[in-house]
């Protein structure tokens, strides 16, 4: 088996992996407070169970930059948004609609094309000291402008997860390369500086994606998936030396199967946020509004307000209907 498939196999169960991840985070966001700190969180053990699911995911994701270049397996990180769709239909009870599936099959046909037109050898070239510090300069830069308040918080903390998780990917493979390589020190203010870095970045793709999704899984998660391999290709492309196969027209492939994972994602947020708006806050609102809103407010105030007119109506004309009968006959009533 050669280098490109054991990338592509290995990405495969890694989109898997963060498929299930990104389920388990979504449906812990719902059930938990938005004031709820980070310590909160780290009590629960559906977080630890989502964070293990990332953790296998990205194992697999730094095996699968061992074998191939950004270009080639970031694109098919767009398969977890693929994945989760089965997933997260199955979790709400609900079947898979035909939107999700038409977004599906262009999604796949997307990627069938990005994957003709990346360049399959193994990645040899790594990032150099002032080029990783010029690359985390800048996405904290983005990061700090995409978490500023404002409008869309969800969808803005969505593209910030998915930069900072594709520049972590875009570090993690200049760490695997000069580990593996043994072309020097393992113990190097390089990689020591690249390590640190990409522990920040993943930890801080990880809380802005679980942020993101106490809005819905659908629409962040898309974004997630379209911001990380831009991020991660872009790397690859400017300071990795990455090429397309066939030169410039390569990139005519490389952009209808770009468009077309686009459209695909595009297609399934939609279908994901509908579903979730559509399906979810029903059976709550159901729910509720029987238990408030019939035996609380409507039945008792109606049974109270006939009561009351039915006891203070016959007292006011008692006196008159009784005053003549104690006087013409004392022992009729009785």
């Amino acid at each position: 088996m050669n280098a490109t498939l054991i990338a592509v196999a290995l990405s495969l169960v890694s989109a898997g992996a963060y498929a299930a991840a990104a389920v388990a985070q979504a449906r812990l966001a719902g059930r938990t407070d938005p004031s709820a700190g980070a310590l909160r969180l780290m009590g629960r053990g559906a977080w630890w169970s989502a964070v293990g699911l990332n953790a296998g995911g990205a194992l697999l994701h730094v095996a699968a930059l061992k074998y191939g270049p950004l270009t080639l397996v970031q694109p098919l990180g767009a398969l977890t948004l693929v994945a989760a769709v089965p997933l997260g239909a199955r979790s709400a009870g609900r079947r898979v609609s035909r939107t999700e599936w038409r977004g599906t099959l262009l999604t796949l046909v997307g990627l069938a094309a990005l994957l003709l037109a990346a360049g399959g050898a193994a990645p040899h070239d790594t990032l150099s000291l002032p080029e990783a510090l010029g690359v985390g300069a800048v996405t904290m830069a983005l990061v700090a402008a995409l978490g500023r308040p404002g409008t869309r918080p969800g969808l803005r903390h969505a593209a910030a997860s998915g930069i900072t998780s594709g520049v972590a990917s875009a570090l993690t493979q200049t760490l695997t390369v000069a580990a593996t390589d043994h072309s020097g020190p393992l113990l190097s203010w390089r990689l020591v500086t690249v390590a640190v870095l990409v522990s920040f970045f993943a930890l801080g793709g990880l809380m802005l994606s679980q942020t993101a999704y106490r809005g819905g899984l659908g629409a962040p998660l898309a974004v997630v998936t379209l911001a990380n391999p831009v991020a991660a290709a872009t790397i690859g492309l400017i300071l990795l030396g990455e090429r397309l196969q066939g030169g410039a027209l390569g990139l005519v492939p490389a952009l209808i199967g770009a468009l077309a994972a686009v459209q695909g994602v595009v297609l399934l947020s939609r279908a994901q946020a509908g579903s979730t708006a559509g399906s979810a806050p029903a059976p709550a609102g159901a729910a509720s509004e029987p238990a408030v809103t019939a035996p609380a407010v409507t039945a008792p105030p109606s049974r109270i307000v006939i009561t009351n007119t039915s006891l203070t109506a016959p007292r006011p004309a008692e006196p008159f209907t009784l005053h003549p009968q104690p006087v013409g006959s004392p022992g009729g009533p009785g």
